[in-house]
């Protein structure tokens, strides 16, 4: 992950941290605000065919926004081992920065312009940054999405 950080030219600090129990735990060990907080969804849009969804912490994904998006009629999730071979990463550490595959990256409006703190790659640890140094660095499409 932070090769690929580093490889973008991407301002960026990785932060360690215990276990956390909930998003308001996260987000106070990490100085930031739990809307700043991105989950990075991987989603499986047919067989082999996946993308990342980042979505802040304090809202859901909406599935049928994104379909609408991608104009397709089902999307899901891929179970947790699925997950790990595609990317590298295990879920709960997930981020779209030096994983194994480079799917499309889909970002919710409402975090461009913020900073933001994704998963590191690894548990207890997270990268903060610049959502629009993210969103440039993966070519991401900014879109509604929750």
């Amino acid at each position: 992950m932070r090769a690929a950080l580093d490889a973008a030219g991407i301002d960026y600090t990785i932060s360690r941290h215990g276990p956390v129990k909930s998003l308001a735990e996260a987000a106070a060990v990490r100085g930031v605000e739990p809307r700043q907080i991105v989950k990075t969804i991987v989603v499986r849009r047919g067989d082999g065919d996946y993308l990342f969804a980042l979505v802040p912490g304090d809202r859901t994904i909406s599935w049928a926004k994104l379909r609408a998006l991608l104009g397709v009629g089902r999307l899901s999730m891929p179970d947790a081992d699925v997950a790990f071979e595609a990317t590298g990463y295990e879920r709960g550490t997930i981020t779209p920065f030096g994983s194994l595959t480079p799917w499309p990256v889909f970002v919710d409006e409402s975090i461009a312009g913020q900073e933001i703190s994704l998963g590191g790659g690894a548990h207890d640890v997270a990268v903060t940054l610049l959502a629009n140094d993210a969103i440039k660095a993966l070519g991401a499409t900014v879109a509604d999405i929750t």
